[in-house]
């Protein structure tokens, strides 16, 4: 199909959005896992920026993010959240949250973080996860753990409040 100049004016002036996907993976006492990045401050989820130049799906991209930043490469579970996150001085954001299921001992073991981007790793329980995740992460992290015990979902937020 050719792409008349009229319809690639329209594609090129439409407003950008950015889209995220990443999962969330728990161990067996139910504390999250989270990475630090070395190019900000903070703590996030394993996840990253979804390739849509490649045609790459939400939930491709959260698996190959995980397989890129901690070396597991699992099949996620079903979709948690869907959050539109505006603010920061950026394009709105879509972010895909996944459940990435519970780790085992020996999945803990074998993560290898992707030294160009991560400093460390560590498991927080749901109770220390505002002081590591604030902000409409921290909010969307806690609205999915609600999901994942009551079964609802997927959930539709915006900045991690529940959409109205």
């Amino acid at each position: 199909m050719t792409t008349t100049p009229d319809f690639a004016t329209y594609i090129a002036g439409l407003p950008r959005v950015l889209a995220g996907a990443a999962a969330l993976f728990r161990d067996a006492e139910g504390r999250v896992l989270l990475v630090e990045p070395n190019y900000r401050e903070g703590w996030a989820l394993p996840g990253g920026t979804i390739e849509s130049d490649d045609g790459e799906t939400p939930r491709e991209g959260a698996r190959r993010e995980t397989l890129e930043e901690i070396g597991l490469d699992r099949e996620l579970g079903r979709l948690l959240a869907v959050d539109w996150v505006r603010g920061d001085g950026r394009p709105p954001l879509v972010a895909y949250l996944y459940d990435g299921g519970v780790l085992a001992d020996a999945d803990l073991k074998a993560i290898r973080l992707q030294e160009e981007e991560l400093l460390s790793w560590r498991l927080v329980s749901r109770e220390d996860i505002a002081g590591h995740l604030p902000g409409a992460l921290g909010r969307r992290v806690l609205a999915a753990l609600d999901a994942l015990t009551t079964g609802i979902g997927p959930l539709e937020l915006e900045n991690g409040h529940p959409a109205a």
